[in-house]
């Protein structure tokens, strides 16, 4: 990570466990003795409202907890792009799943069109959809190491989802070095 502060999104809808992905991804990077941030926002609705989780990141201590504009940006659903695509930095890498996200507007971005769902649904639960965006965003960026989020996701999934969260892990890993990926972009 050779930026000295890193400001991402994962945004989508309440239900689609998007708080869950970036509470793991900021446990994964205080393993590695990175100085986190974490704040969400969703809308009155719990289930299919506006709902994003936001990291700052920094090698040092967070000067400001809050982002201004987003290096990465992980979409899960379509509602977010509105509220997230004018706080994109030039450049920025930009995550989406294909079935929720079927458009994305224009801009200065890196984008990546993905089945993140259908892997998901093909796992056998859409329930992990934000488990195998979490390994697309670690694999296309390295932001972490793979050994410190798989850590985190042992210890922090219940027993039951344990074998189908690794499963997800790893599939999203796959999905960022597979050729669809780059013909995606």
């Amino acid at each position: 990570m050779p930026k000295s502060r890193i400001e991402l999104r994962f945004g989508g809808t309440g239900g689609q466990g998007l708080v869950l992905s970036a509470k793991l991804l900021a446990d994964a990077l205080a393993l590695e003795g990175r100085h986190v941030a974490q704040s969400q926002t969703y809308e009155p609705t719990s289930r299919g409202g506006f709902c994003n989780a936001d990291l700052v990141v920094a090698h040092g201590e967070v000067d400001y907890p809050l982002p201004i504009a987003f290096d990465y940006l992980v979409l899960l659903d379509r509602i977010a792009i509105r509220p997230s695509w004018p706080r994109l930095k030039a450049g920025a890498l930009v995550i989406a799943d294909t079935r929720l996200c079927p458009e994305l507007p224009d801009g200065d971005v890196v984008p990546h069109r993905l089945p993140l769902s259908r892997t998901a649904i093909e796992l056998g639960s859409e329930r992990v959809t934000n488990i195998v965006a979490l390994g697309v965003l670690i694999e296309l960026t390295g932001i972490c190491k793979h050994k410190s989020v798989e850590q985190v996701v042992r210890a922090s999934s219940p027993r039951g989802f344990l074998d189908l969260n690794m499963d997800a892990l790893a599939a999203g890993y796959e999905l960022a070095k597979a050729p669809v990926a780059a013909a995606a972009s």
